[in-house]
């Protein structure tokens, strides 16, 4: 859980940073114009949401990882309902995804 903390604050410092983009058509956008650095989907968001993103992602080869569940998405960004979130700054991106992929877990 202390894992999803730091990955949530870091969403949340993303944010105010103004480097987040949130909703399914903003975050198309984004990784359309090639800005995505990232693409969070939460792990409640509808089968056809997480499927069309994630084709969208691979096409522009933007990494994806599912993560929380759309309530714990959108209280990082201070929204509500959002299963999207989109990283738009690289260092903010490797941040995130070191910490999903494990990279401060020992063993």
């Amino acid at each position: 859980m202390e894992k999803n903390l730091k990955i949530y604050g870091l969403i949340g410092l993303a944010r105010r940073a103004g480097k987040v983009s949130f909703g399914t058509e903003s975050s198309k956008e984004e990784i359309k114009k090639g800005k995505a650095k990232l693409v969070l989907i939460a792990e409640n968001c509808s089968e056809k949401t997480q499927k069309n993103m994630e084709e969208l992602a691979k096409m522009y080869q933007v990494p994806v990882r599912i993560v929380g569940t759309i309530e714990d998405l959108s209280q990082s960004i201070g929204q509500v309902n959002k299963a999207i979130i989109v990283i738009k700054e690289e260092n903010f991106a490797k941040e995130i995804l070191k910490r999903i992929d494990g990279g401060e877990m020992i063993g």
